[in-house]
């Protein structure tokens, strides 16, 4: 294969879907420069976000042995150890027959490093009361080869023989016969397999919940502190409940209580150590709710509970709608940045140190919009941009690029898609320098504090050398890397129609590096035999392969795009700060050519040729996000269509769709939001035909919807980018060869 690029940002060849492994070789497991970076618990199983079924689970059975299951998965159970729910196994071990069921390791992107397990520990409920404890299921550990570890009796690891009550289940991984696990290995425990017991023929109900490797010997126990509630605030159908972090090792989790009548408490929830915030999506307006929480431990000790805080739901307008959606994705940037730097990490849960350039491109834009909307203060603002100015004042820098993953308290990049991703990365940094002219313009202040960011920003900017990227000086087309150690062993033209528009415009645009106009033509918008192959490679079709396209897809005529406009983050990414209103090549406007490209989308949606659920005029905008084994995108054709939806594709797109992506937003938040809204607002990504919900929030799709719903508002990052006077000279020149 040639010509390959990050898949994260573009397709290409050969498969339908090029995933970022076979690009690089799997996300690296080297902690890199980040010695304190978070070991996480290796969980095969600790809440659905779904009702129904679990995805990560499989069953089989032959008659007249028996299991329940939905679709083959175990179904989602009401009783549970730690809230919300559990896994319901319930099964007939006849004498003849047989039944089999597993539940899955997901790996999270950027969840690398664990604390060195010893054991598997699990919370069994046991339904029936029972005398024989033989009739429990045998378990096993399944390695990613489909081989599996020696079968043991659970039975025998249950010290109190009693039913009607939880269960603390502790097996040493040496009675699996399994040896050290680390880092390098532990991925290759793919699941927890059960088995048939003694088989009775009868029907037996058991709960599973909290089913992870955890440490032979876990953090002693000291007196748990009593947690402070911070906040409890309340929104249409949802309430936030902030808290003050501890920074204590021991914590296993935050358990969150619920009461209707401030007296009678339930637990609703629990929040990892790492978020220090819990969404509880009560689903109603009207809705008054008190709030305690307190601190548990690995040994399932617990902290006194925190004062209790109440709010009540309310109705909110369209404008109130807005304002939540965007300061919660904004929150990604802000509370859940990488400290040191101030910048965004890829997405969490994830690496702790990582930050990764583009998404923090992203995340300044939207803190941009932020502070305009008082969500925070302009004081704040400077604090952070003072921070991030700094920081990337002292980042590694490649002809003053910089990578795609950097470790955000010492500036060293981390190859985290493998050794030759090991330097500049000329589409990030676009992304990066994008969100920083942006910035600024907005700092214009005549204070010591708001001159120090914009000379820095300058610094940074003018330093970058875009014409190095040409890699030959007579070179038609910029390259997306460079290698300190390995030159140019990615070897990727940009070449559009795609994402990369804002990296020739900005490369055109330098004041001190700049390449020459032209290239907008001979490289991104090229029509030599090169540009048409790369196009027809990805895009499977010659549609477009010319640049221009011309076809009529859902009776809309598209000027420019390969296919029929290919994945949504192609018409945001570039322009959250560019605005497209005020781009003309030869071929079209771009906000034009981009809103008939959201159009095809929500038409392809509403017709919904793949049949799957959910798809309509209310759910619609296919695009680049996390999926149920990874992370792909899709696109408006049923070869790249696996019925998955990312929140970002319609409401990303307010500026050219605003009633079909408020009506998307309302649909997500209303009918949806019990497990797609979260802590950051919109998780990732979701699939109703798969009962499946990401569990992450992804850094480069939170950002576009707080800043393309402004550019919708307000055009207050359209504005800031476009008056930046080095921008405004670079368009002069593309027009003066249009």
């Amino acid at each position: 294969m040639k010509q390959i690029g990050k898949i994260l940002f573009l397709l290409l060849i050969s498969s339908p879907i090029v995933q970022v492994d076979v690009l690089y070789g799997n996300p690296q497991g080297l902690k890199d420069n980040s010695p304190t970076e978070y070991s996480h618990d290796y969980i095969f199983f600790e809440n659905s976000l779904m009702d129904g079924y679990y995805f990560y689970t499989k069953t089989d059975y032959t008659s007249p042995s028996w299991i329940k299951n939905a679709r083959h998965h175990l179904p989602v159970g009401n009783t549970a150890f730690s809230p919300g729910n559990s896994l319901e196994l319930t099964y007939i071990s006849s004498p003849e027959g047989n039944w089999y069921s597993e539940v899955q390791y997901h790996t999270l992107r950027g969840n690398n490093f664990f604390r060195t397990p010893g054991v598997l520990s699990l919370q069994l409920f046991i339904q029936q009361e029972t005398t024989d404890f033989n009739v429990l299921p045998e378990i096993a550990i399944r390695y990613t080869d489909s081989t599996y570890t020696k079968q043991l009796k659970l039975a025998d690891y249950i010290p109190e023989k009693k039913g009607k009550t939880w269960h603390n289940v502790i097996i040493p991984l040496k009675d699996f016969d399994i040896g050290t696990v680390d880092d390098t290995n532990i991925k290759k425990l793919a699941a927890v397999a059960f088995y048939p017991g003694m088989k009775d023929g009868k029907q037996h109900t058991l709960y599973l919940d909290d089913i992870e490797l955890l440490p032979e010997t876990l953090p002693s126990t000291r007196s748990l502190e009593k947690p402070v509630l911070k906040q409890v605030k309340a929104y249409e159908r949802h309430i936030d409940v902030v808290w003050t972090s501890q920074a204590n090792e021991e914590i296993k989790y935050y358990r969150i209580y619920r009461s209707k009548d401030g007296t009678n408490y339930t637990p609703v929830g629990i929040g990892r150590p790492w978020m220090n915030r819990f969404t509880d999506y009560v689903g109603e307006t009207g809705y008054k709710a008190w709030y305690k929480i307190t601190v548990v431990d690995y040994t399932f000790n617990e902290s006194p509970a925190s004062e209790a805080m109440a709010a009540t739901t309310y109705p909110m307008t369209d404008e109130q709608l807005l304002d939540m959606v965007q300061e919660s994705h904004f929150r990604y940037y802000w509370d859940g940045a990488e400290p040191h730097s101030g910048l965004a990490r890829e997405n969490i849960p994830g690496r702790r140190d990582m930050i990764a350039t583009g998404a923090s491109g992203f995340g300044i834009m939207a803190t941009l919009a932020a502070t305009e909307r008082g969500f925070i203060t302009r004081d704040e603002a400077v604090e952070r941009f003072i921070s991030i100015t700094s920081f990337l004042t002292q980042a590694e820098k490649f002809h003053g690029a910089v990578a795609h993953f950097i470790n955000g308290k010492t500036g060293k990049t981390i190859p985290y898609f493998g050794p030759k991703d090991n330097g500049g990365d000329l589409v990030e940094t676009s992304f990066l320098v994008q969100g920083l002219l942006a910035a600024h313009q907005y700092f214009d202040r005549n204070t010591e504090k708001e001159q120090q960011i914009r000379e820095k920003i300058d610094v940074f900017w003018k330093g970058i050398e875009w014409n190095w990227y040409k890699r030959y000086p007579d070179s038609p087309f910029l390259y997306w890397h460079w290698s300190p150690d390995q030159d140019w062993v990615i070897d990727h033209r940009l070449i559009g129609w795609n994402e990369t528009m804002i990296t020739y415009l900005l490369a055109i645009m330098s004041p001190t590096h700049a390449v020459e106009p032209q290239m907008y033509y001979s490289g991104w918008a090229s029509k030599d035999s090169i540009a048409q192959e790369y196009r027809k490679n990805w895009g499977k079709t010659d549609d477009g392969s010319l640049y221009v396209n011309g076809k009529t897809y859902y009776g809309l005529k598209l000027d420019v795009g390969v296919s029929n406009g290919g994945p949504l983050f192609f018409i945001h990414y570039s322009y959250m700060g560019l605005n497209p209103r005020h781009f003309t090549d030869r071929y079209t406007n771009y906000f034009h050519n981009n809103r008939i490209i959201a159009q095809i989308n929500h038409r392809y949606c509403v017709e919904n040729p793949g049949k799957y659920s959910g798809y309509g005029s209310d759910c619609w905008g296919l695009t680049a996000s996390d999926f149920a084994w990874g992370y792909q995108a899709q696109e408006p054709v049923l070869y790249r269509d696996n019925g998955t939806i990312a929140p970002t594709g319609a409401l990303a797109s307010f500026p050219y769709t605003p009633a079909e992506s408020m009506a998307a937003l309302k649909n997500y938040y209303r009918n949806y939001g019990q497990f797609l809204w979260g802590e950051y607002g919109f998780r990732d990504a979701f699939n109703l035909s798969e009962n499946w919900c990401s569990p992450i929030f992804m850094g480069l799709n939170q950002a576009p919807v707080t800043v393309m719903i402004e550019n919708y508002r307000s055009g207050l990052i359209w504005e800031l980018f476009m008056n930046h006077p080095d921008v405004n000279k670079g368009i002069e020149k593309i027009n003066s060869i249009r």
